[in-house]
């Protein structure tokens, strides 16, 4: 029983709250336990966050430490201030793999110093549904080829510098219409559509030698038409071990999601999930005490005393979750993890490399007659209209133009709106604010939301030479007497927008 518990433990990556590790994750980590998720709660500062995982490793040497640092809109780093780097759409847009290589190294670099080890990206899922509620700016496009080929970059670059890369979230989220936070998405396409489209990306990471894979909750019925992927023995381990060939670590979404713990519980999807061939459970952004550790823990030995999952399996996966964190191990004993390697501190490349990647995604329509609105050359009043974000984006996270224009311009105002401010009109301060001042209207997946269009209209139909700046993904193009699409809202895209606004671009 003592082995099943340990092994048990190896497969079990639990968050926990505060800066610093609470004494139950340091006893937990010190009997066994292999790893555990950090999310922004965790972070405070460099130097705070350096602090933390040498606590962590304290307790464990090779003890794996995992994070979603995606850039762009999914940063646990800089979730406070907003991201340096801009997100796989923006850099798809640019089309550059050596630039999509660079930030991925750049963000390798920051994880190494911090002493993480085991980065959740990149997003290898093909955006084809451009209403995806979770996917969207995450994705670096909806053509398969291209983000099979940024995909390969993204982990090229990572990878580089020591920091093990998971590609995600297999096999595919790109082509859904609900969010698996919430509920069950469901994939309709053929074994040959798939094949064509949602796979290819993740074929190219694994030819990249990419170290992990995370799994979707998704329930693909070409394969499975009754079990999410995370918990589907046909996908995890008929198709991307058997049928793609992939042998290294497999790790769940948050199996505390409804897609699968609303249905079976946080210990029965995990059991579940290790059975079907899933070797690291990820748990804790939303339950991350003691006793969520201890109840999946438990659930998973029952499992094998029961029979419902195989003791061999477990132990497959635990050494699995042993081989990431020997390949860690080497890497920092041969001094690769954190080396400098070609990034942004490297000879002939900026140290600003987001800002530059930023700045070479911006695209501007113009519309006839509109050439002398732009650059500003008096302070404008800008109005954000600001969308609910799903639970991968920290809702606290700043965005928009108008800390930059501010900067830029002194004297820029601003009015802040979401969906509830406009439910019984715009409001008057809005469209009052830019009275015979430039009006820049701000807006994330605009086409996605009936009151943003509706806002929009409202605010240019008063102002029809009013410049719209679209931060999520441009469905309209046409909006605005000039339109910008920064293809992404990290704060570098910010940056990047005001540069073009204010003529500084």
């Amino acid at each position: 029983m003592r082995e099943l518990v340990r092994l048990a433990d190896t497969v079990i990556l639990p968050g926990f709250p505060g800066t610093a590790p609470p004494d139950w994750l340091r006893g937990r980590l010190a009997e066994g336990l292999a790893g555990v998720v950090l999310f922004s709660r965790n972070v405070q500062s460099a130097g705070q966050l350096a602090d933390l995982t040498a606590a962590l490793r304290a307790e464990n040497p090779q003890v794996l430490v995992g994070i979603d640092e995606e850039a762009g809109e999914v940063t646990r780093l800089e979730a406070s201030t907003g991201s340096s780097r801009p997100g796989n759409y923006a850099l798809g847009v640019v089309d550059d793999v050596e630039l999509t290589e660079q930030v991925a190294r750049d963000v390798g670099r920051d994880l190494a110093a911090a002493g993480i080890n085991l980065d959740f990206a990149p997003a290898a899922d093909v955006n084809s549904n451009p209403d995806n509620p979770v996917i969207g700016l995450r994705a670096f496009g909806a053509d398969p080829d291209l983000v099979a080929r940024h995909t390969a970059a993204w982990i090229r670059g990572l990878q580089s510098v020591g920091v093990a890369a998971c590609a995600k979230h297999f096999p595919g989220h790109g082509d859904t219409a609900v969010d698996s936070h919430h509920g069950v998405p469901r994939v309709t396409v053929s074994r040959e559509e798939l094949a064509e489209a949602e796979l290819w990306p993740f074929r190219a990471a694994i030819q990249e030698g990419v170290r992990s894979i995370m799994t979707g909750h998704l329930l693909v019925t070409a394969y499975d038409d009754g079990l999410p992927a995370t918990l589907s023995p046909r996908i995890l381990t008929g198709l991307l071990r058997n049928e793609l060939g992939f042998d290294g670590l497999i790790v769940t979404d948050g199996i505390e999601m409804a897609a699968v713990a609303g249905v079976h519980g946080l210990g029965g999807a995990s059991a579940m999930a290790v059975a079907a061939g899933a070797d690291a459970v990820c748990v804790g952004g939303e339950n991350c005490d003691e006793e969520t550790a201890e109840h999946i823990r438990r659930a998973i030995v029952a499992a094998v005393v029961e029979g419902r999952l195989p003791e061999e399996r477990l132990a497959e996966a635990a050494r699995r979750v042993r081989d990431l964190a020997a390949w860690q191990a080497a890497e920092r004993a041969d001094g690769r993890a954190g080396s400098p390697g070609t990034n942004g501190s490297g000879p002939g490349t900026p140290a600003d490399i987001g800002l530059v990647a930023a700045r070479r995604a911006i695209r501007v329509t113009r519309r006839a007659g509109a050439s002398g609105l732009l650059p500003l050359v008096e302070a404008p009043h800008v109005v954000e209209l600001a969308p609910e974000t799903n639970l991968a984006i920290d809702k606290h996270m700043p965005w928009g133009t108008a800390e930059p224009l501010t900067r830029m311009l002194p004297g820029t105002t601003v009015t802040r709106l979401r969906e509830t401010d406009v439910a019984d009109g715009v409001p008057s301060a809005a469209l009052g604010g830019a009275a015979g001042r430039p009006l820049v209207v701000v807006v994330r997946d605009a086409h996605r939301y009936p009151w943003q269009m509706d806002t929009v209209s409202h605010l240019l139909s008063a102002r029809p030479d009013g410049v719209v700046v679209e931060m999520g993904l441009p469905g309209r193009t046409d909006l605005g007497a000039v339109h910008i699409a920064t293809h992404g809202a990290a704060r570098v895209c910010g940056q990047a927008a005001a540069e073009v606004l204010t003529g500084r671009a």
